[in-house]
């Protein structure tokens, strides 16, 4: 397993924003992490991209608990492992998408403007390397955070709405690029309250107020590769019935109860 959470838990004074959730993931899976607005999921993908730290329970990537790391080396894992792409861009307006790129190089390793235009084209921007961000659709500028998730080559995406902001015809844009992603082996988490995106997905769960409300999955043969690689279904407490084996049931209780729509035309 590349990560797995073991009865993690993320609580503000009396409310539990996640609530002792156990999770595997396995390297070379695709995630969906669904729920309405207030689910959890934000405060997930966080503990998961090492932004934050559980108050209980552990988090371990790669075989390194995160909770024995310290912010040098939490710093180093975000760097070296884990590649980030969130709703908003957060490019810098008066740098150029190829520019944009090479500031994740500086604080990986050495700029190298040819590999920036490298991840670019490999985006389809290579003719828009050049061009501001105010100069740049809004799939254009995701396009852009993607090529700069992508450059120091993560093992892990970590996607937070990443089609929030986008249209229809973008999102499938961004798709299509995750999908080529998934194909080369890299990992992928989505957060996410569209169903297009969540179905594109090998397994999706479904937080409802930080608590496990479902798991299932949309893809068989990777469920079956996760089972034989030691996989458990995702699960919440101790004994709860949500602990059943993997070869039983994917949990699909409550899974459309929680608001999650696709973009309309």
């Amino acid at each position: 397993m590349l990560l797995e959470l073991d009865h993690v838990s993320k609580i503000y004074g009396d409310l539990h924003a996640v609530d002792d959730l156990s999770l595997s993931v396995q390297e070379g899976e695709w995630l969906a992490i669904v729920g309405s607005s207030g689910s959890g999921k934000t405060t997930l993908m966080n503990i998961i991209g090492c932004m934050d730290a559980p108050s209980k329970g552990t988090a371990t990537l790669e075989g390194r608990e995160l909770n024995d790391l310290n912010a040098s080396q939490l710093a180093d894992v975000r760097k070296n492992v884990i590649g980030l792409v969130f709703q908003k861009f957060y490019l810098v307006p008066h740098l150029t998408a190829v520019e944009n790129v090479m500031v994740a190089q500086y604080y990986h390793s050495v700029v190298n403007e040819k590999q920036a235009m490298e991840a670019l084209e490999n985006v389809g921007l290579a003719e828009r390397a050049h061009h501001l961000p105010g100069q740049l659709s809004g799939g254009e500028q995701q396009r852009v955070c993607i090529a700069r998730a992508l450059i120091n080559c993560p093992k892990l995406i970590l996607a937070d709405e990443p089609t929030g902001n986008l249209d229809e015809a973008n999102e499938r844009i961004v798709l299509d690029l995750f999908r080529k992603l998934h194909e080369q082996g890299t990992t992928i988490i989505v957060v996410t309250h569209d169903s297009l995106v969540a179905s594109c997905a090998q397994r999706e769960i479904m937080l409802n107020h930080g608590v496990l409300a479902g798991e299932r999955w949309n893809d068989d043969v990777a469920r079956q590769r996760y089972v034989e690689a030691g996989g458990k279904p995702a699960s919440i407490g101790k004994g709860d019935e949500s602990a059943r084996s993997a070869e039983e049931s994917s949990m699909p209780v409550g899974f459309d109860t929680v608001t999650k729509s696709a973009k309309t035309r």
